[in-house]
């Protein structure tokens, strides 16, 4: 019993759980100041303990300790307080209080302060700063040379000298005499020389000259001689010149060619001054043997003139006029039109006084010498200028003037006009001027083959033949008439004397593109062996190549037709038949996709024919992509809008797509249709009144009693039949039609003659390739 203890009945039996150690009252943290600064902060020393036992100061005495038993990184040991962590973050401040900006930048901080400015007391600065000075003083003085003003620049040049002078000294008293600038010191010394030449102190000059020549550490300088022997000549020391030039000569490499034969001309004309012309003629016939030009040319005339010996001067002379000039005696008043200033200049001196004198005066020497008909030949070559500067008008004014000279002139004159009318499709006055020169010289291919071009463009083809024989009777070697034969007797049809002319003139012109071509007349597999032999001498003519893609392509080489066909194409992509081959080509293979290209195209060349935008919508079809040829149709039907073709692929394509439009252009379909067959109905009773009308007049003729009304009636009737054959003014035509005007189509070899398609079985149909008249040179004769 004495260890039994009752329980009292004012006993809490949960007194106790309310006590707590001081140490983890949270509450009063925000008053601790302590606490708060060691917050903020994550290093310093914490403030000094206090002697007040609170629950805030005794918290304070107290180390952190973690769960695992180690001092927290920010309590105070030993008194010292040690940083929170290792890693500041960017951007924080360990000095931020509440109140504070957010300023990671530090902008609020100011401008920087300024840098410390550059020490210019050494001597490294002071040698910078008198180089740069050094330099540009050298700049001033050519500056002002080229100004004109010789003095300001001597005197420039002469401070440069003195800067320089100063400069060296600086590097030697710095010990940095190895790092002496040698191309500075060239630079002054050359531009000083300079200047004094420039103002005529000769001896200063050479002076100047010599030091640069002499100094061993200046590489090249010994081409400064030709300067010097320049000064000997302007003192007329010729010998010393002489020697220098040598000297010069002799340190310049083969390399610089150009730099020799300028110092060679140099030693010439110094020659020539002496009067010692063997020497010089030695000197410019070595120029001329080397690297000719004008100049040298004339000198080594005038050298040979002054030693009497002519035979030398006609071939100096030869040499001189075989020096090529630059400009084509054609091209020289032709204007340029990427240069405005050079063409300005032309047209200025295209008639100016020289042009005249140019044009003119050796005409007129000609005339009112013995050689009277040269002077004829050169009026003839003036209009051929003309002609060659496209100047028609002059060419034929020029060329009229001899209408009324003697028969040989005359025949030449009219020959050449004739020419000129039939180049403009002026074909009567061709003819005229034609029989004006056959009349004046009966003998002259030249004319006879104009006349009978002439007679070959109004399809007289029996008439072009003989003239053509009988300029080949006058001349046998007149290529161009047995040509213009052989095209003449194809119009013919005389399909074996033609192909004997080719042949003919084959042997005599092996690589003619136009006489090969021409040759296709046999069979396909011979005609491809020619074409490949055209192709050997024009690579690149689209023509041929498609010529040659269509043999293959009869022959069942689809392959080879394909390489020859798109050849073709690359060359000239606007051959319709080519792009309407080649697309054909990938649908057959197919290739749809690659088709579409093509076929845009054809829509380019020829927009108004519906059939190359129905084509691209059809690829579209066929290689899967339905929506793209939906647009496509519609986009065809707003441009042609009656199109039934269009009309039903739309109809078909939204029926498949389950488009409600099926039903709107179905109704469009419908219309046309109908459409098209009142349009047929009224053209079939136009046919029928007017073969009526026909049959009424025929008895109205033979049968005088009828009224004057009733064939008032008749009239009205026919009137009326032939208004209903007309579609009404609302009906537009058929895009497909025959009656759609179609897309201009520019040849690209120009226009040519038609000829019949020839009518044998095996041959190769004729093509409109190279049939152009050999005979219309222009032929002074």
């Amino acid at each position: 019993m004495e260890h039994v203890h009752l329980a009292v009945e004012e006993e809490d039996l949960y007194s106790g759980y309310n006590d707590y150690n001081p140490t983890f009252d949270s509450e009063e943290l925000e008053n601790d100041v302590g606490f708060q600064q060691a917050v903020r902060i994550s290093h310093g020393r914490r403030p000094p303990v206090s002697t007040d036992y609170s629950v805030t100061s005794y918290f304070a005495r107290i180390p952190l300790v973690s769960s695992m038993g180690r001092t927290m990184t920010g309590a105070v040991q030993d008194g010292a307080a040690r940083p929170m962590t290792a890693v500041r973050a960017a951007g924080y401040t360990s000095s931020l209080t509440r109140g504070s900006t957010f300023d990671p930048l530090g902008q609020s901080r100011g401008p920087a302060a300024p840098l410390e400015a550059k020490n210019e007391d050494t001597p490294e600065e002071k040698i910078k700063i008198l180089e740069k000075k050094v330099n540009d003083l050298i700049k001033e003085s050519c500056m002002a040379q080229s100004s004109g003003a010789s003095q300001l620049a001597l005197e420039k040049a002469k401070e440069a000298g003195r800067k320089e002078r100063t400069l060296v000294r600086q590097r030697e008293h710095s010990g940095n005499a190895d790092h002496i600038n040698l191309d500075l010191t060239y630079s002054v010394l050359l531009n000083l020389a300079n200047q004094y030449a420039n103002n005529d102190m000769f001896p200063e000059a050479l002076n100047s000259y010599q030091v640069i020549v002499k100094n061993k550490m200046f590489s090249n300088a010994g081409r400064l001689k030709v300067n010097m022997a320049n000064i000997y000549v302007k003192q007329k020391s010729y010998p010393k010149a002489i020697k220098f030039y040598r000297m010069a000569l002799d340190q310049i490499s083969n390399a610089h060619k150009e730099m020799r034969i300028k110092i060679m001309q140099n030693i010439g004309v110094v020659f020539v001054r002496m009067g010692q012309y063997s020497d010089a003629i030695t000197s410019f016939e070595h120029i001329m043997s080397e690297s000719p030009n004008i100049k040298t040319g004339f000198n080594l005339i005038l050298c040979y003139y002054a030693i009497g010996d002519r035979e030398r001067m006609k071939k100096a002379f030869q040499k001189l006029i075989s020096v090529p000039l630059g400009v084509d005696d054609e091209d020289k008043y032709l204007p340029s039109h990427d240069d405005t200033d050079s063409e300005m200049v032309i047209e200025a001196i295209k008639n100016d006084k020289l042009h005249q004198m140019e044009r003119d005066l050796c005409v007129d020497m000609v005339k009112s010498s013995h050689y009277v008909e040269l002077a004829n030949d050169l009026e003839i070559n003036k209009a051929i200028t003309y002609l060659r500067q496209k100047d028609f008008n002059q060419a034929v004014e020029t060329l009229k003037t001899f209408e009324k000279k003697d028969s040989r002139v005359k025949s030449a004159a009219a020959t050449n006009l004739s020419f000129l009318y039939f180049l403009e499709k002026d074909y009567d006055q061709a003819d005229r001027y034609a029989d004006l020169a056959m009349t004046a010289d009966r003998y002259n291919p030249a004319a006879i083959i104009n006349k009978a071009n002439t007679m070959f463009v109004k399809q007289d083809y029996e008439k072009a033949g003989e003239l053509y024989k009988e300029a080949l009777r006058n001349d046998s070697s007149f290529t161009e008439a047995l040509y213009n034969l052989g095209l003449t007797y194809k119009g013919l049809n005389h399909l074996e004397e033609a192909l004997d002319c080719f042949l003919k003139l084959h042997a005599i012109l092996r690589n003619s593109a136009q006489v090969m071509y021409q040759l296709l007349l046999e069979e396909p597999q011979q005609a491809i062996e020619w074409l490949i032999q055209v192709l050997s001498v024009t690579h690149t003519d689209p023509r041929a190549l498609a010529k040659l893609g269509e043999l293959y392509d009869g022959e069942g080489d689809k392959s080879q037709a394909f390489q020859y066909y798109y050849e073709s194409f690359r060359y000239f992509p606007s051959n319709i038949d080519v792009i309407e081959w080649l697309g054909a080509y990938y649908i057959e293979t197919q290739f749809c996709e690659k088709a579409i290209q093509y076929f845009e195209r054809a829509t380019l060349i020829q927009p108004t024919q519906v059939k190359w935008q129905l084509m691209v919508a059809s690829c579209y079809r066929r290689s899967g992509n339905y929506q793209r040829a939906l647009e496509t149709y519609k986009d065809i039907h707003r441009k042609f809008p009656e199109n039934m073709e269009c009309l039903r692929f739309l109809v078909r394509l939204c029926t498949d797509m389950g488009l409600k439009e099926v039903q709107e252009y179905a109704t469009k379909l419908k219309k046309a249709e109908k459409m098209k067959e009142i349009r047929e109905q009224r053209g079939k009773s136009g046919r029928e009144g007017s073969a009526r009308s026909r049959r009424e007049g025929r008895e109205g003729s033979a049968d005088s009693g009828h009224s004057s009304s009733s064939n008032n009636n008749n009239k009205r009737e026919r009137l009326s039949a032939k208004m209903r054959s007309l579609p009404g003014s609302n009906e537009p035509y058929e895009a497909s039609s025959p009656k759609e005007i179609d897309a201009s189509y520019v040849d690209p070899l120009g226009p040519q003659m038609e000829r019949p398609k020839t009518g044998a079985k095996k041959r190769v149909e004729d093509d409109d390739f190279a049939d152009e008249e050999l005979g219309d040179d222009l032929l002074p004769e």
